[in-house]
């Protein structure tokens, strides 16, 4: 099962995203819409670049720029925020290249106990913000050039932190979700206080999220619909 955060909703369409984030151009690649974004999969993002905020692509798992083989994707959809100032495949993307990706909801599966006749399992969860608006998550971004096509990568990673009261009883971490006051040093790529930022990834007020369980339709990636994020009708079994 997929780790923290390991998928998330970006259903909305791009303009939505554009005026929540006072982006002033959308120079993305078109992307689906997606209940079930998956490692690797393309999504939004907001960056800035030459004092000019824009909403573009990207492949979701960040791929350093020194790096030989994209592979390494798979591994990077998530940056801890303890450690992302000291990581290599991080720490310039830290100083220089931060973005904010747009998300309607996250996932996080709960370890359900188990008993003499029911094998220990997983409840998906749907977390989202309780006024409706997207979450504004805290990511990263590179760009790459494949040694042997000559094509260019544009790649992201999620910021993650400890968990507020709401999702400790789910999981040890949770993404990093910026609130608006924190958007413009975030996305400043003058802004290069690196300890200012990293002390800027604390987990969100619990107050301001809400989450329901889902059903295991999520599990499976070719399954994106949007009963993935829709409440459970049956209360699960514990």
């Amino acid at each position: 099962m997929p780790g923290m955060c390991g998928r998330f909703v970006q259903s909305s369409e791009p303009e939505v995203y554009a005026e929540l984030f006072g982006v002033h151009r959308i120079v993305a690649e078109r992307v689906a819409p997606s209940y079930n974004v998956a490692p690797t999969d393309a999504v939004y993002a907001v960056a800035e670049h030459d004092g000019e905020r824009l909403l573009g692509s990207f492949r979701w798992g960040l791929i350093p720029f020194w790096v030989k083989d994209r592979r390494i994707a798979a591994r990077n959809i998530n940056a801890r925020a303890e450690t992302v100032a000291t990581k290599p495949a991080f720490r310039e993307s830290l100083a220089r290249r931060r973005c904010v990706i747009p998300a309607d909801g996250f996932y996080e599966w709960q370890l359900l106990g188990e008993s003499e006749d029911r094998p220990r399992r997983k409840l998906p969860h749907h977390i989202h913000r309780r006024d409706g608006r997207p979450l504004a998550l805290a990511g990263l971004w590179a760009a790459w050039r494949d040694p042997e096509t000559a094509e260019r990568v544009t790649s992201c990673t999620i910021l993650t932190t400890t968990p507020n009261d709401l999702m400790a009883p789910i999981h040890d971490r949770m993404p990093v979700v910026l609130d608006r006051p924190g958007w413009d040093a975030w996305l400043d790529g003058d802004h290069d206080d690196v300890e200012a930022l990293r002390d800027s990834l604390r987990p969100v007020p619990s107050a301001e999220l809400a989450r329901h369980p889902v059903s295991t339709l999520v599990n499976r990636v070719a399954n994106n619909v949007p009963e993935c994020a829709a409440p459970l009708t049956t209360p699960p079994a514990t």
